[in-house]
């Protein structure tokens, strides 16, 4: 007969918005074992299974710290409640919890105090888009309850706890009504002829259910034309009526197959579960309304299941690139690569490129490398790296005609660069051939270029230099480490593409009120940010996005993260932040062109 064996659950924190899928694993009459559901339309031997999930609340009224969201708060930010702030965002866990968060908390008060809606709703006007509507502590009546879900009955139990039937399918998504009280999951095998339960119910409980938390949103700064009121904020909502404008993100999201305890010990667990993270990951990226985006690390499994279907939704269509080689975690193979996507009403897709270091590697050992050293330049060229290059057209500006009765194209470039710092000739070599790629389209088109991606390179190093200068110095202390020959004679480490990185533009604006802080979070010997990538073991900026200048204009940048934004006690990924990059946005306009 059918019977359940065990349920878990891969997380026992449930975070609104985030769907709970439990592990039942269950034996076959034929004394098989699997996992697999069990329904009404392919019964077992007349058996299927029942799932019920129960929400128990208590009388008892649970408050959640907005620092450390599996704790209970203890105590509450009396200058948050003074400013309207949201609710949430005031309880804190301890006094501790309270002073190490002080230093970020207190830019809640200061865009409080400053803010000003035209609609008078200071709320979304000082936490903007990244504020989650579900968030919040639970203080929801029976009668309220009752009134959001009428169909579903109600059982009192013992300690003057009650019961609320919430959902009868094996998943089930937290909702705010949810937040703060405890989830009871009960599976269940059922006799399909008598419709009455066989054996006793397998039942799990969670811990308390706690909001997503939400970061404080990154502005949008002008760094073209600042107004005579020295505003430099820009309606992130409403920037698509700057005609002729685009924007481009790029994004290293943090693959699951690395997203470990054992890397990121100091992130919570329940916030490093991919169910969590690509949700929070998600609501980021929708939230910036990118007209292109470009990421990084993104599993095969997850872009065809979750972000080309969900991106759908919001009008991206998408293009990906795997990397030539699996990596193993755990007992499943999986692997990652580039995804581009640009929203269907601002751009067509006119072309694609593909390009894989590894096959670059065969054709530069057959025709520099002797035989007996082929295998051992292999081994060291191949790692399986890729980048995806796509040329789009421009459906804005006179409907993607340029004044001259042009096409408006734009090719961008999406690439993930090796990320071992032993193999800086490989690293060199890898950009280098990604540009002189670029190059031989740039020759056959006059067409605007953006190189995005993670190129696993510091300001200052070769790729970096070859990237932002068009050269290398012969004298660069990264081409003494060149085992294969492959960067000899350094004169050849050239490109006839004029890039620029976009960051740079923060370090060239002037003076004033938002600007000083950003420029602060700029090093001044690199014009680079100080950092895109922050965890225990390093911080340093890795991520860039380079644009020709002969054709493109910076208007406004997503402002920089500094390390007060992160708290003391963790760096990223964190719950706020579910990636150890930061995201990198920019706004470009094209230039006009101008007949030859």
């Amino acid at each position: 007969m059918l019977s359940v064996l065990r349920v878990h659950l891969p997380s026992d924190i449930p975070i609104v918005g985030c769907e709970l899928l439990p592990y039942v694993l269950l034996r076959h009459p034929d004394k098989s074992v699997s996992s697999e559901d069990v329904r009404e339309s392919s019964p077992i031997e007349g058996h299927i299974l029942r799932y019920k999930w129960y929400r128990v609340q208590s009388d008892k009224k649970v408050t959640i710290c907005s620092i450390h969201p599996s704790e209970q708060a203890t105590l509450q930010c009396l200058g948050c409640v003074k400013a309207k702030i949201p609710i949430t965002k005031s309880y804190h866990c301890s006094p501790k919890c309270f002073s190490d968060a002080w230093q970020h908390h207190r830019v809640l008060h200061e865009r409080a105090a400053s803010a000003v809606n035209e609609n008078g709703n200071e709320e979304e006007e000082i936490f903007g888009r990244f504020t989650n509507a579900t968030a919040g502590v639970n203080t929801t009546t029976l009668s309220a309850l009752q009134a959001a879900t009428p169909l579903h009955p109600i059982a009192l139990k013992n300690g003057g706890e009650t019961w609320f039937e919430v959902g009868y399918a094996k998943t089930y998504t937290p909702t705010a009504d949810d937040i703060g009280h405890i989830l009871k999951f009960e599976c269940v095998v059922i006799d399909l002829g008598t419709k009455t339960p066989v054996g006793n119910p397998n039942t799990i409980l969670t811990a308390r259910v706690i909001p997503a938390p939400t970061p404080s949103p990154r502005r949008l700064i002008s760094v073209s034309n600042l107004d005579g009121s020295g505003n430099l904020d820009l309606d992130l909502d409403g920037r698509f009526s700057s005609v002729g404008s685009f924007t481009v993100l790029s994004y290293n999201i943090l693959s699951d197959s690395y997203a470990t305890s054992d890397l990121y010990s100091y992130c919570p667990s329940w916030a490093l579960s991919w169910p969590y993270r690509r949700q929070n990951l998600l609501r980021e990226i929708v939230g910036y309304r990118a007209d292109i985006v470009c990421l990084q690390e993104v599993q095969d499994d997850h872009f065809e299941e979750f972000f080309a279907p969900e991106l759908d939704k919001h009008g991206y269509q998408a293009l990906y690139k795997r990397k030539t080689a699996e990596v193993i975690n755990g007992s499943i193979m999986t692997i990652d690569g580039c995804a581009t996507f640009f929203r269907r009403d601002r751009f067509s897709h006119v072309k694609k490129y593909e390009v894989e270091f590894n096959k670059a590697a065969q054709s530069l050992t057959d025709a520099l490398v002797p035989n007996a050293q082929k295998k051992t330049a292999l081994n060291r060229l191949v790692k399986d790296n890729v980048a995806l290059i796509v040329v789009l057209e421009a459906k804005f500006s006179n409907h993607g005609v340029d004044a001259l009765g042009n096409r408006q194209l734009v090719c961008v470039a999406n690439s993930h660069v090796n990320v071992h710092q032993d193999l800086k000739d490989v690293k060199l070599w890898q950009v280098h051939t990604l540009l002189k790629g670029l190059e031989k389209i740039a020759a056959s088109a006059n067409i605007p270029m953006l190189v995005c991606g993670d190129f696993n390179a510091v300001p200052g190093s070769a790729p970096h230099a070859l990237l932002a200068f068009g050269r290398v110095d012969p004298l660069h202390p990264d081409l003494a480490v060149d085992p294969l020959g492959i960067l000899r004679p350094a004169t050849k480490l050239t490109h006839a593409l004029p890039l620029v990185s976009a960051y740079s533009s923060f370090a060239r604006i002037g003076v004033g009120l938002g600007y000083d802080q950003q420029k602060r979070r700029v090093d001044p010997a690199t014009n680079e940010p100080l950092f895109t990538n922050c965890t225990r073991d390093f911080i340093g900026t890795l991520d860039y996005i380079f644009y020709s200048a002969d054709s493109l204009t910076v208007e406004s940048l997503l402002e920089l993260l500094d390390e007060d934004s992160l708290r003391k006690d963790t760096a990223l990924p964190s719950p706020e932040w579910s990636s150890d990059h930061i995201a990198l946005l920019a706004e470009f306009r094209c230039k006009p062109r101008t007949r030859r």
